[in-house]
């Protein structure tokens, strides 16, 4: 059985998306769909390859009962066709990923990640880099129930 691929995309890949790859790890694990399901996340600069999660992400998140751990890397050509979801934080990161080469033919697969929020369909996960705690939890909050509403419909597609 073919495992589906999920991969959640942001600027650096320090805040949002290492912290989306990790509430979806955290909602799935000892489930069927740890099984069926792999996830990662990615930036689409390179400002930060190799570096960890910001550590107001990592507080956030321990703060929240998920475990993160993760080493920042660029969105590349292969994920396009190595990922069957790629999840954009924001409409900055839609456009950057439907900018690189790779992603000819792929477009339908790459979304908002907000189109899974029942409170903000179509918004944006706001950046909460030059923010405050305040801002770290809405990102956590804003992805936790979004992730609920995905985690969904990747199941009737599993179907």
């Amino acid at each position: 059985m073919k495992r589906k691929k999920v991969l959640f995309v942001c600027l650096g890949n320090i805040c949002r998306s290492p912290l989306a790859e990790a509430i979806f790890k955290h909602k799935i694990k000892g489930t069927v769909l740890e099984q069926r399901v792999e996830a990662d996340s990615c930036g689409t600069s390179n400002y930060h390859i190799g570096s960890s999660p910001d550590h107001r992400t990592i507080a956030n998140a321990e703060k929240n009962g998920v475990a993160i751990s993760h080493a920042g890397r660029q969105l590349c050509n292969a994920d396009f066709s190595d990922y069957d979801y790629i999840l954009a934080m924001d409409n900055s990161n839609h456009q950057n990923i439907l900018r690189v080469e790779g992603s000819k033919g792929y477009e339908a697969k790459v979304q908002l990640m907000r189109n899974f929020d029942p409170h903000g369909k179509g918004h944006e996960v706001p950046d909460p880099y030059y923010g405050g705690e305040a801002g770290f939890q809405e990102v956590f909050d804003i992805l936790d129930r979004s992730m609920g509403v995905f985690i969904e419909e990747l199941k009737k597609d599993l179907a």
